[in-house]
């Protein structure tokens, strides 16, 4: 029927997978996420050596995990990328399933390592962060439910959306984990404002995120001492924030030279969280803001194909995604040089982490096959036909 009303764009039938891939796949999106892997891994040669002769490995011990779980990511990102959007939405609302349960699991099975916060299995091996596999496939399931909302007869997908939202932020918020919980909200939020959300709901969404925090800061003490530490006029210095701020400062422009940098002596997160005071540091203001236009260039690029999907659901996904993979980079950075309270949030392919890693190879990938230039009419072709 969509053939018959909007009519097609010839197709080279018969062509092998790798070459129409590499046809229709965004290339500049896949070359920004392979130089900001690239960066990842120079930037971990500085920053996690220290930390392994802390706790007793080779000085290359994270490194290597980092290179590996890489690999694993970029493999995932290929293959991902390679999927129709609906092979891609099948996936996802069993990945969703398998990811929704294991954060239930969490109070019981769940452990802190020590960080105050219980966000992980421990597998032995490795451990594991069903938060960040949840993320993208969230955001693939609730495009599902709104773009359902959207065809005559529809179920009310935006309202189940909604719950399925607010059930995920509360089970975030428990752990507790806001810098998560206000990812998802936030994705969510750009999703429901494409699909067509009145305004004034959108603002009386923001009020109630901040009555939330209210409630979070007079009840979690975890949340408050973060809260409590970003207002404070003055950073004491031996906080990572302090030696962060420090590290950045002392880059200046060009950076004190490779491997010259102190701050990774000091910070325990110096190749997580913190990944980009090294950066600053070592490198100076000219690789941060290439990492930036990298981030920068990958979000726009995806937003402006977007623009010209029909398709609603593929339109809201992308968007989706796109968007909390921009936030996340901004409030990572953002937290570095104190704009924002500290989050615990990893630098998408830049900070070390196996589970960011993987599950930031299976989001990119769907993005890129969202992106995937298909053989179909332009929504733009289509409102001004029917202008006619």
């Amino acid at each position: 029927m969509t053939e018959m009303v909007y009519g097609t764009v010839s197709v080279r039938d018969g062509e092998p997978v790798l070459p129409k891939w590499w046809r229709t796949v965004d290339r500049w999106a896949l070359s920004c996420i392979l130089m900001l892997f690239g960066i990842g891994i120079l930037l971990g040669l500085a920053a996690s050596p220290p930390l392994a002769e802390r706790n007793g490995f080779a000085h290359f011990h994270y490194v290597q995990r980092q290179a590996f779980f890489g690999g694993l990511a970029l493999t995932a990102m290929f293959i991902t990328s390679m999927l129709s959007p609906t092979v891609v939405r099948r996936l996802a609302v069993i990945g969703f399933l398998v990811s929704f349960i294991s954060l239930m699991g969490l109070p019981f099975l769940g452990t802190d390592f020590g960080k105050g916060a219980v966000r992980w299995y421990s597998l032995g091996f490795a451990s594991l962060q069903p938060s960040e596999f949840l993320k993208p496939m969230f955001v693939i399931v609730a495009a599902w439910m709104m773009a359902a909302s959207q065809e005559i007869g529809g179920p009310p997908g935006k309202l189940w959306s909604f719950g399925l939202t607010v059930s995920i932020v509360l089970m975030l918020a428990l752990q507790p984990d806001f810098g998560q919980a206000c990812l998802v909200l936030f994705g969510w939020g750009v999703m429901w404002f494409v699909a067509g959300a009145p305004m004034l709901l959108l603002v009386a969404l923001a009020g109630l995120v901040v009555l939330g925090g209210m409630v979070a800061y007079n009840g979690s003490e975890h949340f408050a001492r973060r809260i409590d530490g970003f207002l404070t006029p003055d950073v004491d210095p031996r906080t990572q924030l302090g030696y962060a701020t420090n590290a950045i400062q002392e880059g200046g422009f060009f950076g004190v030279g490779v491997g010259e940098g102190t701050v990774k002596w000091s910070l325990p997160d110096a190749h997580t969280d913190f990944i980009i005071a090294v950066a600053a540091e070592e490198y100076g203001l000219i690789l941060v803001l290439l990492i930036i236009a990298l981030y920068t260039v990958v979000v726009v690029r995806s937003f402006l194909r977007l623009i010209r999907e029909r398709d609603p659901f593929i339109r809201l996904a992308g968007t989706g995604l796109a968007a909390m993979f921009g936030v996340q980079a901004m409030i990572n950075m953002g937290v570095a040089v104190r704009l924002l309270p500290a989050k615990g949030m990893t630098l998408p392919f830049v900070s070390y982490g196996g589970s960011s890693l993987i599950a930031g190879g299976i989001a990119v990938g769907m993005l890129l096959a969202f992106t995937r230039s298909r053989p179909q009419g332009e929504i733009g072709e289509i409102l001004r036909a029917r202008s006619r």
